[in-house]
């Protein structure tokens, strides 16, 4: 989670304190407020004719950046500039969705920029691996994913929709007595996120690596993308941006002319080809930050190029790695460093 003004971590249950510290105006440059004497710099906002999406001042890169700075480590809190001052997709939690899902869209709000928030919590996720969990079951979901729309309320939000769970039924990941509800979850989530009427709604459409892109098509339609904003690419991967647009187009020929949105986030120097195959998606060595986020794609079906995947958070624990999703400080140098 995120740190309150003062750098102190907040964790777990403490989300309310973490929806507090994102609305505290004088935690961010944005406002004009004075920082302490000795303070680092506060992280502000991209112009909006770049990116119109909400840079978080309390994200991990940020605390990162401020911590080395403080440190006086100078040439590395310049490489995690290069991350901590992005807008990177805000995974909204299990435990406090309502609260989470309105701190990040009035905060995104306050600061005239528009929230990416990620929902990752479909029922049998990630099919047992690294990321396992998920809601305990259809009904829990749908509950929470009420949540979450209350919390979005009428501010603009750009949400991705359930990484992997489409893909992972089309190659029997996820096990065969669950593609029923997981259809009727997905369409359900669909269809209560849109009713916020400013809320943009991408369904997740698995990556241009992936062997099996000719069986997705139905599968999505099923999932309810007809009914949603677009479909999203290339998520938490490292396929190439130009991969990801030829997958999109034919993903988007094949369901209706919808628009896509790609995740950019660590694609610079496109998939890692060595070691495990099974393996190469998690923690590759090598990899770089790709296209900064902006829906100035000059393609007309890319709606955005997105930090979907937080750069600098683990996939998992591999290659050294901590558990999925905590910061790896070696990991985000080294992105940083690879990129031109």
């Amino acid at each position: 989670m995120y740190g309150s003004c003062t750098g102190r971590v907040r964790l777990g249950a403490a989300a309310m304190g973490v929806v507090a510290a994102l609305l505290l105006a004088g935690c961010s440059s944005s406002d004009g407020g004075k920082q302490p004497q000795g303070a680092a710099p506060a992280i502000g906002q991209q112009p909006k004719e770049i990116s119109p999406f909400w840079v978080n001042p309390e994200g991990k890169a940020a605390q990162a950046f401020a911590s080395r700075l403080r440190d006086g480590d100078t040439a590395n809190a310049e490489l995690l500039k290069k991350i901590a001052t992005q807008p990177v997709g805000q995974w909204v939690g299990a435990e406090n969705p309502e609260a989470e899902a309105r701190g990040y869209t009035e905060a995104a709000a306050k600061a005239d920029r528009d929230a990416v928030l990620v929902l990752y919590n479909i029922p049998h996720r990630d099919c047992g691996q690294h990321s396992a969990g998920g809601a305990a079951d259809g009904n829990a979901y749908r509950d929470w994913l009420d949540k979450v729309a209350k919390g979005i309320g009428d501010r603009p939000a750009t949400v991705i929709l359930e990484p992997d769970a489409v893909m992972h039924m089309v190659d029997n990941c996820t096990d065969g007595r669950y593609h029923e509800e997981r259809y009727d979850l997905l369409r359900g989530a669909v269809q209560r996120l849109k009713q916020q009427p400013r809320t943009k709604v991408y369904l997740d459409a698995g990556n241009a690596g992936w062997g099996k892109p000719d069986q997705i098509f139905e599968p999505l339609k099923r999932a309810g993308v007809g009914q949603a904003d677009g479909f999203a690419v290339n998520v938490a991967n490292f396929q190439t941006t130009e991969a990801s647009k030829e997958y999109g187009r034919k993903v988007s020929a094949n369901v209706g002319g919808k628009h896509f949105v790609i995740d950019t986030s660590r694609n610079g120097n496109g998939p890692y080809t060595e070691g495990d195959p099974a393996e190469r998606w998690c923690n590759p060595p090598g990899r770089a930050l790709g296209e900064t986020p902006t829906t100035d794609t000059g393609d007309p079906l890319v709606d955005a190029y997105l930090w979907i995947k937080r750069p600098g958070e683990s996939d998992g624990d591999c290659k050294g790695g901590p558990k999925a999703g905590d910061w790896f400080p070696e990991y985000a140098l080294e992105l940083a460093r690879n990129t031109k």
